[in-house]
C-alpha cells in the first residue's frame, strides 16, 4: 500500500502556497485598514448608524462585480491557463494597493475614492478566487488533496491573521505603511505564481459554445445536492452572523479600544481558524464530515450571539476566535466535499458558484450588517443574526439530508441514497 505524498514535498504546490500566503496577507491588511479609514472619515460628518452603513456598503461594491462577473469568470478559469489569470490579477491588485498608499500619503483618501477601488478589488477577487481554487487540484494527486486544501487553508487564514494583527501597528507607525508592505507582499505573490511550471488538467469541451459551457456549470451545481447543500449552508449562516465587518464599530464606539484593539479583534477569527487548520493538516477528518460540519456552524452561530453581548475586549477576542474556529471546520469539510465530488473540467465554474455564495455571505452579509445596524443598532444586529444562524443550520438538516448523509469526502454514492426516490431518477448530467 503506498502513502499519498505531502503536499509540501511537491514544488508547484510549495510555489502556490507562498503565492497565496502573501496575497492573503495583503489583502487583509490593506481591507482592514480601509475599513477603519472608511468609517473615520465618515464619523467626521455622520453618527456611528450612517456610519455603519457606510462600510456595509463598501461591502456591497465589492460584491456587485463578483455577482455579475461570476459565469464568466468560472469559465475563463476552466478554458484559461490559471497560473496566467492569477498572475494578470496579481499585478492588478499591486497597483491597487500602490494607488492606495499614495493616495493615503497625499492626504487624498475620501469616500469617493474607497469606493471605487472596492469595486476594483471585487472585480479582481472575481478572478482570482476560482483560478486559485481550482489550480490547487491540478497540483497534487487527488489522495493527497484534503490534505492540500487543510495546508492552503493554513495561508489563507494566516493571511487573515498576521495580516490584521500588523496592519493596524503599522498604520500608527505611518498611515500609508500598511499599503506599502501590500504592494510588496502581491509583487512577492505574483514571482511564485510565476514559479509554478506546467501542470496537468481537463480540457472544457471546446464543441460546445461559451454560453452551454457556463451553463453546465451552474447545472451541476444544481442537480448535485450535497454542493448545493453545502454551499449555500455557508452562505445564509454567515450571511446572518457575519460580525467582522462591525469589528471597527464595536473597537471605536462599543469597547473603546482604538486601532490596537480593532487589529487584535480583527485577527482574533483567523487565529480560531489557523489552530483548526493546523491540526486538519496533519490529522483530516475523515469521518462523518457532513454532521460535523452541521455542527461547526451551529457553533459559529452561538459564538457570534455572545461576542455581540461582550463588554470585553477579552472575552469578545475569545467569541471571535471560536466563531473564526468553527467557520474554518466548515469551510474545510465544504471544500474538500466540492472539490473531490466536481470533475476537473468543471472545477473552475462550481469554484466561480461556490465563491460567489461566499461572497454574498461575507460582502454582501457585511453590507446586510451595516444597514442592520443603522437601524437597529451594532449590537442587535450581530445577537439576531448569531441567532439566524442557528435556525438556518437547523432548516438545513431537514432540507438537505445529503450533507448529514457524507459520511466522508468521496460521498457521492452515499449522497444518492439519502435522496428521495423520486430525484434519483431525474435529469442526469
Amino acid at each position: 500500500m503506498t502513502t499519498s505524498p505531502h503536499p509540501f514535498t511537491i514544488p508547484n504546490f510549495r510555489a502556490y502556497w507562498f503565492a497565496r500566503l502573501a496575497s492573503m496577507l495583503a489583502l487583509y491588511s490593506m481591507m482592514l485598514i480601509l475599513n477603519w479609514q472608511a468609517y473615520n472619515i465618515a464619523r467626521e460628518t455622520m453618527g456611528i448608524g450612517g456610519a455603519s452603513a457606510r462600510l456595509g456598503l463598501i461591502g456591497l461594491l465589492q460584491f456587485a462585480p463578483l455577482f455579475v462577473l461570476t459565469p464568466l469568470v468560472g469559465w475563463v478559469a476552466d478554458r484559461m491557463d490559471r497560473r496566467l489569470v492569477a498572475r494578470i490579477v496579481l499585478a492588478g491588485q499591486a497597483g491597487i494597493a500602490a494607488l492606495l498608499a499614495y493616495l493615503t500619503y497625499m492626504d487624498a483618501l475620501t469616500l469617493g475614492w474607497i469606493y471605487g477601488l472596492a469595486i476594483l478589488m471585487g472585480i479582481a477577487r472575481a478572478f482570482i478566487g476560482p483560478a486559485f481554487g481550482a489550480l490547487a487540484p491540478n497540483l497534487v494527486p487527488k489522495e493527497s488533496l484534503p490534505t492540500a486544501i487543510a495546508i492552503s487553508t493554513i495561508a489563507w487564514q494566516a493571511g487573515m491573521l498576521i495580516g490584521p494583527a500588523m496592519a493596524g501597528p503599522l498604520f500608527q507607525i505611518y498611515a500609508p505603511l500598511p499599503y506599502m508592505v501590500s504592494t510588496i507582499l502581491y509583487l512577492l505573490s505574483l514571482c511564485a505564481m510565476l514559479m509554478i511550471g506546467e501542470v496537468p488538467r481537463s480540457i472544457i469541451d471546446k464543441g460546445r459554445g461559451p454560453i452551454a459551457q457556463i451553463a453546465d456549470g451552474m447545472k451541476y451545481v444544481w442537480h448535485n445536492k450535497l454542493v448545493l447543500g453545502v454551499i449555500t449552508l455557508d452562505l445564509f449562516a454567515v450571511f446572518l452572523a457575519g460580525s467582522t465587518a462591525l469589528i471597527p464599530v464595536f473597537a471605536r464606539d462599543i469597547l473603546q479600544v482604538g486601532a490596537d484593539g480593532l487589529s487584535w479583534m480583527a485577527a482574533s477569527p483567523a487565529a480560531g481558524a489557523l489552530i483548526i487548520a493546523s491540526i486538519f493538516s496533519f490529522r483530516p477528518i475523515r469521518h462523518n464530515v457532513g454532521n460535523k460540519m452541521l455542527g461547526a456552524v451551529f457553533i459559529f452561530g452561538a459564538a457570534t450571539i455572545i461576542f455581540g453581548f461582550s463588554q470585553s475586549l477579552i472575552l469578545s477576542m475569545l467569541c471571535l476566535m471560536v466563531a473564526g474556529g468553527a467557520d474554518m471546520f466548515s469551510v474545510y469539510v465544504r471544500g474538500s466535499l466540492i472539490q473531490l465530488n466536481t470533475p476537473d473540467d468543471k472545477r473552475g465554474r462550481v469554484g466561480a458558484v461556490s465563491q460567489l455564495t461566499i461572497s454574498a455571505s461575507n460582502e454582501l452579509g457585511d453590507a446586510f450588517s451595516g444597514g442592520l445596524a443603522a437601524i437597529i443598532g451594532p449590537v442587535a444586529a450581530v445577537i439576531s443574526g448569531g441567532a439566524g444562524a442557528l435556525i438556518i443550520t437547523a432548516a438545513w438538516m431537514r432540507v438537505f439530508p445529503q450533507i448529514g448523509a457524507a459520511k466522508n469526502f468521496n460521498a457521492s454514492q452515499e449522497v444518492l441514497d439519502a435522496e428521495p426516490e423520486h430525484t434519483k431518477t431525474g435529469d442526469k448530467e
